[in-house]
């Protein structure tokens, strides 16, 4: 009935509108057929043509007052009539409005440029207001009508239907003897056994029938009870005598017990012994092949060369200092721990622990900066190694136990003495753990460590290792608000800040555009630098400058891609050979976190002057000239490293993607001949990009072949379910890849790419 009322009044609403369209139409048509005579009319001042016309217009129920007025407002005929009145005037007034006025000015063909005068109308809206009333009143009367007459039809079809063999049922059920409801089966309403109702019915005796069974099997089980109680009551007495007997017996297992503690200490205590020969046996050999690598990398070396034997080495740097906390729990322990007293440059210290934990702030999305002083001492005395403990530590903690935002760390000296700063803005701490998360095993809440993990020493080793270089550690946090860890370390200097080392005329004097958002956490920093520097932060559009720094992220969305720059463009955000696989273009990329020295080193480059020696750089070596086409979509960067030289010296063009969408991306810009997928990825994963680019007919037929560290039984099948056509393993390896690789591009790929 509601739906009934609710489209008539939907029809009402479109007949006002259509009546008032229609009265528009109706008034302006009479001035039209009236335009031609009455220009005539006042091209002659012919005032009883002119008193005919308007008499006639008046014959029209809705007019109520005509005339024609010269050029100079002067009227030259009228004619009027009165208002019509009726008990509805008021409604009609209010949907139409009381009266409306039209106006036509009127000229003659062969005189268009001089103007005779205006035909003025003015009706009265009753007319159409009082038929729009009546037939509206006549739709919600009507629809109200039938609405109720199919309400009350539907009320007995449901009541004859449904509701009163429902009430047989509820009567059936009300006549159940209470003392034995499993005996009683409800009968089925006539004409009802095959439906819905019949249904219900026989389930419901369906239930019955297993109550009447349960009720048997418990009066069974209670008269085996009742046999049971009374042998219960002699075992109780056999019993008895049992307990006091294997009592004496727990008091000589106790003192077994006791016993067999003490020993477990003391296996504990040998253990732990053993742990820490096993570290420092472990390290031994480990610090040969860091030493080697640090040999490597002295001498002259390629850029992909030097790479991937610094990512070697902050690996093993990696893997040692796990070593080394093991080692130093047991040493600190024992009271045995000593510290070094070596130059050391603690900005190279946190530019290394920051970039060797990036790859782990990336993979969740998080930001992590680096915020150090330009005016930092370069050399400092102390224990490096020490330091990155603590420093590895507090960042490792930061990006650990934050789930969105950034881990920032700050470092600056004043008054002899340097502060550490490591900020997050992860789930933090409350006030009780405050109080003991220095303490040994000691983490947040009581989930903290099954859903993060950890053992809880970390920060037991920072204390202790801070305390002993005679300095302090403190920490603020509050709950989902993040943490602060502060560091203060009496650190000897031993060389000063240099004023500007880094001598480039042309920015010191043109400036950089900087085209970074004020919300980028990176920007702030990179402004400190370029300042100490000597070198002028600009606007985007600033005129001339040496070099165009921009994000990223805007370059990607294309926000540069109709600008002509006349200065060189870096960019600061991903790894280079991702964005040259969308753009096509050859640039000069800054990655994160900020490192001072590759900032220099990519600024200089660019803007035409010669590479430093034995500066880290990240550029990627050009793609070769010759061979397949190859698109390799893996998240890790080791992997993309690993992979990428293997396949180029396979004699492969490879290009980079860090997800799904990238590769896709990648794909609208560039032809490839064979895609290597990684399964498992952030933004898009490796099974719903490969379905996305099944859907276009283009990419239907391209090879795509799965690259994952999933080996369990079934996920070959998820692979080439989702449209892949291939499936290999990881680690790496060469051989395989190759293999491949020509089984699925062969000789017609190789042939096209020369075509091409």
């Amino acid at each position: 009935m509601l739906l009934g009322i609710l489209l008539n009044m939907v029809q009402v609403t479109l007949d006002y509108f259509n009546a008032r369209h229609t009265m528009d139409e109706e008034i302006r048509a009479l001035m039209d057929i009236s335009y031609s005579p009455a220009s005539q009319i006042a091209y002659n001042i012919d005032t009883r043509l002119a008193k005919e016309l308007l008499d006639g217009l008046l014959r029209h129920p809705a007019i109520v007052d005509a005339r024609i007025v010269d050029p100079d407002g002067r009227v030259l005929a009228a004619s009027t009539r009165e208002s019509s009145d009726s008990t509805y005037r008021m409604l009609s007034d209010f949907l139409f409005g009381p009266n409306r006025e039209y106006s036509e000015n009127l000229r003659v063909p062969q005189l268009d440029e001089i103007p005779l005068g205006r035909l003025e109308v003015r009706i009265d809206t009753h007319h159409y207001g009082t038929a729009f009333l009546s037939r509206a009143a006549y739709t919600l009367v009507s629809g109200f009508i039938k609405s109720l007459v199919l309400s009350i039809i539907l009320l007995f079809i449901f009541y004859f239907v449904l509701t009163k063999p429902l009430l047989r049922v509820i009567q059936a059920l009300r006549e159940v003897e209470p003392k034995a409801p499993e005996k009683v089966r409800l009968p089925v309403p006539p004409n009802h056994e095959n439906d819905e109702i019949g249904q219900m019915v026989g389930i419901i005796n369906q239930h019955l029938d297993t109550i009447d069974s349960s009720l048997d099997q418990v009066r069974l089980a209670e008269s085996k009870m009742k046999h049971y109680s009374s042998k219960l009551e002699r075992e109780v007495e056999d019993r008895t005598r049992e307990i006091s007997e294997k009592n004496e017996a727990l008091q000589r297992g106790n003192r077994a017990l006791i016993k067999a503690k003490e020993d477990a200490v003391h296996r504990a205590r040998s253990r732990a012994n053993f742990l820490a020969s096993m570290s420092h046996e472990i390290r031994t050999p480990l610090n040969g092949v860091l030493g080697m690598l640090s040999l490597a990398l002295e001498g002259e070396l390629e850029p992909s060369q030097r790479n991937r034997l610094e990512i070697a080495y902050n690996a093993g740097q990696s893997l040692l200092s796990l070593l080394n906390d093991i080692l130093d729990i047991s040493k600190v322990e024992a009271g045995k721990l000593n510290l070094e007293a070596i130059e050391f440059s603690l900005r190279d210290v946190i530019e290394e622990c920051a970039t060797l934990l990036s790859q782990q702030a990336r993979s969740k999305q998080i930001d992590l900066v680096i915020d150090l002083d330009p005016a930092l001492p370069e050399t400092y005395q102390g224990d490096p190694t020490r330091v990155r403990q603590i420093v590895n530590n507090l960042l490792g903690n930061g990006i650990k136990f934050t789930e969105t935002g950034e881990v920032r760390i700050r470092a600056r000296s004043r008054n002899g003495e340097t502060r550490i700063d490591v900020i997050d803005t992860g789930i933090g701490m409350g006030e009780e753990t405050l109080r003991r998360i220095f303490s040994p095993f000691s983490q947040g809440k009581a989930d903290t460590t099954r859903r993060y993990g950890g053992t809880g020493l970390g920060l037991t080793l920072c204390r202790q290792l801070v305390e002993r270089m005679h300095g302090q550690i403190t920490v603020e946090s509050r709950e989902n608000k993040g943490t602060h860890f502060t560091v203060l370390l009496p650190l000897p200097v031993r060389s000063p800040a240099r004023d500007v080392e880094f001598n480039a005329p042309a920015l010191q004097r043109q400036g950089v555009a900087l085209d970074i958002s004020h919300a980028n956490p990176h920007r702030l920093p990179l402004e400190r630098q370029l300042q100490a520097w000597n070198i002028p932060v600009l606007a985007p559009d600033g005129d001339s400058p040496a070099a165009y720094l921009c994000d990223t992220a805007a370059w990607t969305r294309g926000a540069l891609s109709d600008r002509r720059l006349s200065c060189p463009l870096v960019l600061l955000g991903e790894p280079q050979q991702s964005i040259r696989a969308l753009s096509g273009k050859d640039l000069r990329v800054v990655s994160l976190p900020l490192r001072r020295n590759q900032l220099e080193e990519v600024l200089r480059v660019a803007t035409g002057g010669s590479a430093k020696p034995n500066i880290k750089k990240d550029e990627i070596a050009p793609r070769p000239s010759e061979g397949l086409n190859i698109l390799l979509v893996e998240d890790n960067r080791v992997n993309q490293i690993v992979a990428s030289s293997m396949l180029r010296k396979l004699g492969y063009r490879v290009d980079l993607a860090e997800n799904g969408e990238r590769a896709i991306a990648a794909l609208n810009h560039s032809n490839y001949d064979v895609v290597l997928m990684d399964c498992q990825m952030p933004v898009l994963d490796g099974y719903e990009a490969t379905e996305r680019i099944r859907r276009n007919p283009g990419w239907r037929e391209m090879p795509i072949i799965a690259v994952t560290a999933n080996v369990m039984q079934g996920d070959k099948d998820d692979c080439l379910a989702a449209g892949m056509n291939d499936y290999i393993t990881k680690p790496y390896n060469k051989q395989e890849l190759q293999k491949v690789i020509e089984r699925w591009a062969g000789n017609n790929a190789t042939s096209s790419q020369a075509s091409n």
